[in-house]
């Protein structure tokens, strides 16, 4: 039996352009649930993308976007949410962003937290606001239920971005030092999984394997080479629309802008050696050398 006094307890909400965290209150768990957490841009859709195709045994044809919902997105109505994970009979897979200590934490249910280098996360969400269109940011900022600021778009300059995203923690999304630190507390349950961005790019068979073990899903011999090819970064850009949540439609050039490159350090030959040892004090004082090390190099470096 679990000791109820030494589980996560909820000990806030969080309310911003993108989420209400208050629906995990209203949302009834069942045994072996999937929730995928992750910082935005550090392999979510990826994560999903695995975790579907181990469950459905490579079926290509599976929708991940359609049949993993974000939970505690804001902009689409609760009631909906909740009907399509109620109406689920299999092992349900169930994203959310937000900080640990904002979500409902279940016994029965099994956590991946998925996390990427700042860098590497800040280019790829600058490319993912940069190139949502108008209605992307209606959806957030128009619809009733907003709290807070206004989501704004970037400018082009993405030094200046990097710059506001790590001098206002996550501007204009959300806190990224929260995000991770309280996940990182998580890290000694039985049920919480952390996985890396660079250890799937490093060797995406072996984390994928490691995935199945941890979720005690049975995989069969000849079901591993389609799981493998259906995970891999060209069959999920040439296969965007089907793997992107919503389809990629507010993307200006659709989901294959969503799924972008999948690569690492493309902001080496931007940011001086200033910028990042800027980047490294800070990061230590927030999440402390252990945690910064597992940031910095996934799984192989702790």
């Amino acid at each position: 039996m679990t000791d109820s006094s030494l589980m996560p307890v909820k000990t806030r909400d969080l309310h911003n352009h993108h989420m209400d965290s208050t629906i995990w209150d209203e949302f009834v768990f069942r045994p072996g649930d999937i929730v995928i957490g992750t910082y935005a841009k550090t392999g979510t859709t990826w994560t999903q993308q695995i975790v579907g195709q181990l469950l459905y045994g490579g079926d290509p044809g599976i929708e991940i976007g359609q049949l993993s919902p974000w939970l505690d997105l804001r902009v689409k109505p609760r009631e909906v949410k909740l009907d399509i994970l109620e109406q689920q009979s299999q092992r349900r897979i169930i994203k959310t962003h937000l900080p640990a200590d904002a979500l409902v934490y279940s016994p029965v249910a099994q956590y991946l937290y998925v996390a990427r280098d700042l860098p590497d996360v800040v280019w790829s969400l600058h490319n993912h606001l940069f190139n949502a269109t108008d209605e992307f940011y209606a959806m957030f900022n128009d619809t009733p239920g907003r709290i807070g600021p206004a989501l704004e778009r970037p400018g082009a300059d993405i030094r200046a971005f990097w710059h506001a995203f790590v001098r206002f923690d996550g501007y204009p999304m959300w806190s990224f030092w929260e995000n991770l630190r309280t996940w990182w507390s998580w890290r000694g349950l039985a049920n919480v999984r952390l996985v890396h961005f660079n250890d799937l790019k490093r060797d995406m068979e072996a984390e994928i394997r490691a995935i199945a073990s941890y979720l005690q899903i049975p995989v069969a011999p000849d079901q591993w080479p389609a799981i493998l090819e259906h995970c891999s970064f060209d069959w999920m850009k040439a296969n965007a629309a089907i793997v992107t949540p919503g389809g990629g439609e507010v993307f200006k050039g659709g989901a294959r802008t969503f799924i972008n490159k999948g690569t690492n350090e493309r902001w080496k030959d931007l940011l001086s050696d200033a910028d990042i040892q800027e980047y490294l004090s800070l990061a230590e004082a927030e999440l402390g050398p252990d945690c910064l090390a597992w940031l910095r190099g996934g799984n192989k470096a702790v």
